[in-house]
């Protein structure tokens, strides 16, 4: 039964547009949505025989606790408070559409004086131009390389750009002009520029006419090597008109939306028309769906613009939306034009909703056999293993330390076969030192097992547990977990290759507590599992190890700074990127960055007045160690 708070308050809804939340017993928020008459829209929930079939309706009766209503002017402000609110409260039932964090965007600030593209994760409204997101960090970077590579702007950051004394490599490969110390034709540059934003933007015709225009001009005026240049720029516009293999049915910019659901999952496919032309194609999968087409396609449609630069002038959808003209009106205000939400249902336009939804179907089609092939691996590691459970979560540990300084580990995981990043941790080793692998490996796996084992949130305990090396390793794993009181775990360790006292070669193997022999991994592509999770755990373990000797490297250094203290340190740090910056700043470049006069003078004398080349390559990779693929 509903409890009798909620009850009571049904008899009082107002007839006004708003917002209702429902509430279960534990005060936290089951489900938010808006109306145009809260006494109509909430009172229907509990009508006898009513025909509101989501799935999360008939739980109310038993979940429901207390209803919320708030009353509003418009349709417009109700349905800005219904996804203020689900921001806030992340209701159980609402449709939640998966954070877009892995989906890159170009960005190109052309305010800038010698501007340069570079990959993004969240575009802001700050007025540079955003070109994407792309289905893939392959995708966006991939573009990334090919405008590197034929329309030739600088690669370097606003730091490097401005303490770099020579040019680089790029320059040398004929991919940057070397503005950085060159003097170069700042209106050629910013030609280029133009270009690079016409091709990202599929502006392909327009671009051509223009560089056609220039490749004439420049043989004419016999600079063959400049026509060469814009030459090789057409085949770059040509090969990327190849690719377009859909023309819209009008010039303006349009997304189609379609949409494939088997019960509770729902697969959203996003085709992007720039220009008339196929640009992108994005998929959503949308999991545990318990609301209608029409709803679960508005929740869509107000999370997935939120705030989205490059909104397009038009939205076609397959089905009509509730309130879709308040929801136009926001959209527009955020683009500050106007966006029309369209449900065609002859003609070109509606074909190119049946492209959508063909997309969905086959992006679900291709997950689920994703899945499943994943589904089928792990259960023969799970016979191969003789383990309890199916390992759909792996965790993998690796110790790395330098000269037993340094010492630290990774816990690296894999979610169904999949490196699953929000899992990983990373601990530096307290306990013991000077190279004392077994001591350290014992000291974090303790400290994690111990974790796992009070309930700790994010903490779980994983399915398999992975250790690198051989039966020395695995023992001290499972005194590990016998002291903490986890002795069920299942755990196995993995050795590299080697050659035997006779002269033979073993590649890798996989011991496993109580038996014997090892099982060599060549044997199964199943194990290969292992050999992922393993080799991520090297990669991991290293780049945080030579991160944490930099830092102490860096830390030393300017340690040896009278007057400087570590604020100062950081602000330094922090505005120059590196140590190599610190020491090719001039002292007006330092004291800019956040040090005194006095500070910038004992700087520039306790480190004399030789200039390192800027930040290299080495200590950029280090810094990018643990960024996002």
């Amino acid at each position: 039964m509903v409890a009798d708070a909620a009850r009571r308050k049904l008899d009082k809804l107002p007839a006004s547009p708003g917002v209702y939340v429902f509430r279960g017993g534990d005060g936290k928020v089951l489900y938010v949505g808006k109306a145009r008459s809260l006494r109509n829209r909430v009172r229907s929930y509990f009508q006898p025989g009513s025909s509101d079939l989501r799935a999360f309706v008939s739980r109310l009766e038993r979940e429901l606790a207390d209803i919320e209503t708030f009353v509003t002017h418009t349709d417009k402000e109700a349905a800005l408070l219904e996804n203020q609110l689900i921001k806030s409260h992340q209701p159980k039932y609402n449709v939640k559409l998966r954070d877009d964090k892995e989906f890159l965007s170009l960005r190109l600030d052309a305010k800038k004086p010698w501007p340069r593209l570079e990959v993004v994760r969240r575009p802001k409204p700050d007025g540079a131009q955003y070109f994407g997101p792309y289905h893939s960090a392959t995708a966006a970077r991939q573009t990334l390389r090919l405008v590197n590579r034929y329309f030739q702007l600088r690669t370097c950051t606003d730091t490097e750009f401005r303490l770099r004394s020579r040019p680089c490599l790029q320059y040398q490969i004929k991919r940057c002009p070397g503005p950085c110390v060159l003097d170069v034709d700042e209106a050629e540059y910013r030609a280029q520029v133009t270009n690079v934003a016409r091709f990202l933007d599929g502006r392909h015709d327009e671009l051509v006419r223009d560089l056609n225009a220039r490749m004439k001009g420049a043989s004419t005026g016999l600079e063959y090597e400049r026509a060469a240049v814009y030459r090789d720029q057409l085949r770059a516009v040509e090969r990327a008109r190849e690719e377009q293999r859909v023309a819209g049915v009008q010039r303006s910019d349009q997304d189609v939306l379609g949409f494939h659901r088997q019960g509770d999952q729902v697969e959203i496919a996003v085709l992007s028309m720039r220009g008339g032309r196929l640009s992108a194609v994005r998929t959503f999968p949308l999991r545990r769906v318990a609301v209608p087409n029409d709803e679960m396609l508005g929740a869509f449609l107000r999370q997935h613009y939120a705030e989205r630069p490059g909104m397009p002038d038009e939205i076609l959808v397959p089905v009509p939306i509730e309130m879709s003209e308040a929801l136009e009106e926001l959209l527009s205000e955020n683009r500050r034009r106007r966006v029309l939400i369209v449900q065609p249902k002859r003609g070109a336009k509606a074909k190119l909703l049946d492209l959508a939804r063909e997309n969905a179907e086959h992006a679900y089609h291709e997950k689920e056999r994703a899945r499943e092939d994943v589904e089928a691996r792990l259960e023969v590691l799970q016979r191969q293993l003789r383990l309890s459970v199916l390992p759909r979560r792996i965790e993998c540990v690796d110790i790395s330390h330098t000269g037993g300084e340094e010492t630290v580990a990774v816990f690296v995981a894999l979610q169904d076969g999949a490196p699953a990043k929000d899992r990983y941790r990373s601990f530096r080793v307290k306990g013991v030192g000077g190279g004392d692998d077994y001591g350290a490996m014992y000291e974090v796996l303790a400290r994690r097992l111990r974790r796992g084992k009070n309930q700790e949130e994010g903490w779980e305990l994983p399915d398999l547990l992975v250790v690198d090396g051989g039966k020395g390793q695995l023992g001290v794993a499972v005194r590990a977990a016998q002291d903490i009181g986890v002795a069920h775990l299942e755990v196995a360790s993995v050795a590299k290759p080697r050659v035997t006292a006779a002269g033979e070669e073993e590649g890798d193997r996989v011991f496993r507590p109580g038996q014997k022999n090892a099982i060599p991994v060549r044997a199964s592509s199943a194990l290969s599992l292992l050999l992922l999770a393993r080799d991520e755990t090297h990669r991991a373990s290293n780049a945080l190890r030579k991160k944490v000797g930099r830092k102490r490297r860096l830390q030393s250094e300017l340690d040896r700074v009278p007057g400087v203290g570590p604020k100062t340190r950081s602000k330094l740090l922090r505005a120059l990127g590196s140590m190599s910056g610190v020491l090719a700043a001039t002292e007006d470049q330092l004291v800019e960055s956040g040090a005194t006069k006095k500070q910038a003078r004992a700087i520039k004398e306790t480190f004399g007045t030789v200039t390192p080349d800027a930040q290299t390559a080495e200590e950029t990779a280090i810094e990018n160690a643990f960024q996002p693929d």
